[in-house]
């Protein structure tokens, strides 16, 4: 299951990156130096035949370049306009994902993008980081997923 759903989730990602940002040069790297301390974090809830969550972490600078990819515009900090706009990336690489999960008999649904906290749990079935480089910067997802 594992390779299965990380492998959704990246192609999800690349589907989403060509169509809203026009980005085709995107592959999967470590998660090694990715730089976890900055940036946001939006954290999509997942409930049904898989519970959890998927954190995704963009840097300041990736976040930026994408909110200024999508609007058009020149936009030089991080503030509510761009938490959105990553937000709702989130959500539409996660609803992908679960429209794939779907066809494969697995039924789930996504909650609101809100912003990531720490892990208390940490009991997982399936946890996995990866990040994907993109020619704007890196993104980082954080599955942690149980079957119900």
């Amino acid at each position: 299951m594992r390779d299965n759903v990380h492998s959704l989730f990246l192609e999800a990602t690349r589907n989403v990156f060509q169509l809203m940002l026009d980005l085709s040069d995107i592959s999967d790297r470590s998660a090694e130096n990715f730089p976890s301390d900055e940036g946001l974090g939006i954290s999509i809830g997942i409930e049904g035949d898989l519970t959890g969550e998927v954190i995704y972490r963009f840097p300041n600078d990736t976040s930026l370049s994408m909110v200024n990819i999508m609007s058009g515009m020149e936009v030089d900090s991080v503030d509510d306009f761009v938490v959105s706009a990553i937000s709702e990336i989130a959500n539409i690489i996660s609803g992908n994902v679960l429209t794939m999960l779907a066809e494969n008999d697995l039924k789930c649904d996504i909650q609101p993008p809100v912003p990531s906290k720490p892990d208390e749990n940490g009991g997982y079935e399936l946890q996995t980081i990866k990040c994907i480089s993109t020619t704007v910067g890196d993104v980082c997802l954080e599955i942690r997923l149980n079957a119900a």
